[in-house]
């Protein structure tokens, strides 16, 4: 297996947006996931990085955004999450995690060829992001209690299309290696 990076997707989140209610108790029920992969790979010195939405805020960084998302009302969700120093942390405006950002040159740069992917939404972000991450040649792995999703048959069809056709590997969180 190739040099890994977890990459956190969206997490960052206040969940003042359409569909919050939807997604809520997912992400809820995999928050605890999440903390767990994000502690074992920083045993393991195994690169973190958040790919999360701008939300439309283009004057807005890293620590705006992390800032913002604590001082939600879902900041319960955020906190144990929150990157630490060794994160890295990339913006996005759209689905992919690799659409119009600096993601593969990153990834490039560190010598990474596969790369685990965690966050939200599972049938919209996480499937664009793993669809982008094949195409660039990089081995996915998915862990399927550490994905929120809106529609859990949209998330279902989605977790089969990145084992069937991105040839993505999907399993439980605590089975993952590094």
């Amino acid at each position: 297996m190739r040099k890994s990076a977890v990459v956190v997707i969206d997490m960052i989140n206040t969940y003042e947006h359409a569909d919050a209610d939807l997604l809520l108790p997912s992400v809820t029920k995999v928050v605890p996931s999440v903390v767990r992969l994000l502690e074992r790979a920083r045993e393991r010195d195994v690169p973190v990085i958040y790919v999360n939405d701008n939300f439309g805020e283009w004057r807005s960084h890293h620590g705006e955004i992390v800032e913002t998302a604590l001082s939600g009302p879902h900041a319960d969700l955020v906190e144990p999450l929150r990157p630490d120093d060794a994160s890295l942390f990339v913006v996005k405006a759209r689905h992919s995690i690799f659409y119009e950002t600096p993601l593969a040159y990153l990834l490039s740069q560190l010598g990474i060829g596969h790369v685990i992917l965690c966050g939200q939404v599972t049938e919209q972000c996480v499937l664009y992001s793993a669809l982008d991450a094949h195409i660039r040649h990089l081995e996915v792995t998915v862990p399927d209690d550490a994905v929120a999703h809106i529609h859990a048959d949209l998330a279902d069809a989605a977790l089969r299309m990145m084992r069937r056709n991105m040839k993505a590997d999907v399993r439980n969180t605590d089975s993952i290696e590094f």
